[in-house]
């Protein structure tokens, strides 16, 4: 919606808002709703450091304000994983995790796409603890497995399944997070198509739906184990009834997450439960709401099911060419992916992959790190944007501005006469982007096609984000 347009909200929800916040309140928050939306990115602190021209988001100590929208598409850094633009109010997942008694050993992010809490997550968990993000779409799932690439680290599993797949891994995680597909009324003031798809009856639908997807995967979440629940909606139905719900039927009591007042977030209304809201007169943020919760019992038992599949075999010659191109000093073994890559996993994780592996579609997993054509190892694009690729396994070729949205476009580029041949990495700032196979007169482009840049706007000036000032 423009500026100068004033949102007509539905009825139903007006008279919610009214109920459970107020008439002064309620007329404040769709006063909110109807205003502009503030613009933020969560730095990638393993290759952004702290450099950014913004203001902090104080739940997250990565997260930065802008003070306004550049044009993200242009910005060669943001397809090196050096940032992710994602609302600032999600960005509280922080907060839960540093919640948390213990540092988790495996986390699932079961509603993961487009990747913005799974890169979090990602962030804030130490080497050594594995990440599976799920997306049950095909399409969804595709954009995951790009954006969890591009942020680099290894310790990572992205996956297409649905809820109830996981069930076969009774037990198996310590955290599960899942921001639960909702009616989306805190995206209102970003998403007129939320606004015209709302109804009391979609929250009923949303809400029914919700459970169900909690009560599939309650069996992989272990027994004192950790349970983030949330969504981007306001109403009780879909938050405080579906956390009550949770606890007393699945077994389960709420845990408090300290806040600083300043924040402007909210507890439950009625006082009945310590959740955190996220209302966008209030906080700086779109609409949010999020609980975390701690199993307090083993739940029915879980299904006894693997898919059956045999394990690929991977090794051999290309393992030991393309081994070569890991950082030194981490140990890693060798997984074949179902596309036939070779990828890379930590060790002392291949045992929890191959476990996953058996309930879950893997799409990817670890480093991919190449496939064989011909007698030839040809690198894998993920592998350059790896945080585990040896700084020397490739020459680099460093690109400004208009090179690297071209080479972003999947353009053909022509390198100088002394560029190496073969394959090369493409840096922008430092940060790889991306391989060429550089023949000499010309560059093939190894840039994946679904990963390209498709606008043909040409920026007249650079869009910076981050600085070093």
């Amino acid at each position: 919606m423009t500026e100068n347009e004033t949102p007509i909200f539905p009825e139903a929800f007006v008279r919610e808002m009214e109920a459970d916040l107020g008439e002064a309140e309620a007329r404040s928050l769709l006063a909110a709703l109807a205003g502009p939306s503030p613009v933020s990115i969560r730095l990638n602190p393993r290759k952004a450091g702290e450099a950014c021209r913004g203001e902090a988001v104080p739940w997250c100590a990565t997260g930065r304000y802008l003070p306004g929208r550049p044009a993200f598409t242009f910005d060669p850094l943001l397809h090196a994983g050096a940032y992710y633009v994602q609302e600032a109010s999600s960005m509280f997942v922080e907060q839960a995790f540093r919640a948390l008694p213990d540092v988790p050993r495996r986390v699932l992010d079961l509603c993961a796409a487009p990747g913005g809490k799974s890169t979090l997550w990602r962030s804030l968990l130490p080497d050594g603890a594995l990440l599976v993000a799920n997306e049950p779409l095909r399409q969804r799932a595709s954009v995951l497995v790009e954006n969890l690439a591009k942020w680099g680290h290894p310790d990572t599993v992205v996956t297409q399944a649905r809820p109830a797949d996981f069930a076969a891994l009774p037990g198996f995680f310590d955290v599960v997070a899942a921001d639960v597909p909702c009616s989306g009324e805190g995206m209102f003031r970003k998403d007129e198509g939320a606004v015209a798809a709302w109804s009391s009856e979609a929250v009923a639908l949303c809400a029914r739906r919700q459970r169900d997807i909690v009560e599939q995967v309650w069996p992989a979440l272990r027994e004192g184990g950790f349970f983030v629940y949330s969504t981007c909606t306001f109403n009780r139905a879909e938050d405080e009834e579906n956390v009550a719900h949770i606890c007393r039927t699945l077994g389960a009591r709420p845990v408090a997450i300290r806040v600083d007042e300043a924040w402007g977030v909210a507890g439950d209304v009625r006082g009945e439960w310590p959740v955190c809201h996220f209302y966008p007169h209030r906080a700086r943020g779109e609409g949010f709401f999020l609980a975390l919760l701690q199993k307090t019992s083993g739940g029915a038992p879980a299904r006894s099911r693997q898919r059956g599949r045999e394990e690929r075999q991977a090794g051999g010659e290309l393992w030991r060419r393309a081994s070569a191109w890991l950082r030194p000093g981490g140990a890693f073994a060798p997984i074949a992916l179902p596309d036939g890559t070779l990828a890379a996993v930590g060790e002392e994780l291949r045992a929890d992959v191959m476990r996953v592996a058996g309930a879950a579609r893997v799409l990817s997993a670890g480093v991919p790190l190449a496939v064989e054509r011909g007698r030839k190892a040809v690198p894998h694009a993920a592998l350059a944007t790896s945080l585990a690729l040896a700084p020397d396994a490739f020459p680099c070729v460093e690109l400004d501005t208009p090179e690297a949205v071209a080479f972003l476009r999947r353009e053909t580029l022509q390198l100088p006469p002394e560029a190496p041949r073969g394959y090369v990495v493409v840096t922008y700032d430092g940060l790889p982007l991306g391989f060429l196979n550089n023949l000499g007169s010309r560059a093939n482009n190894l840039y994946p096609a679904e990963w390209r840049i498709r606008s043909s706007h040409v920026a007249e000036t650079p869009h910076v984000v981050l600085t070093d000032a």
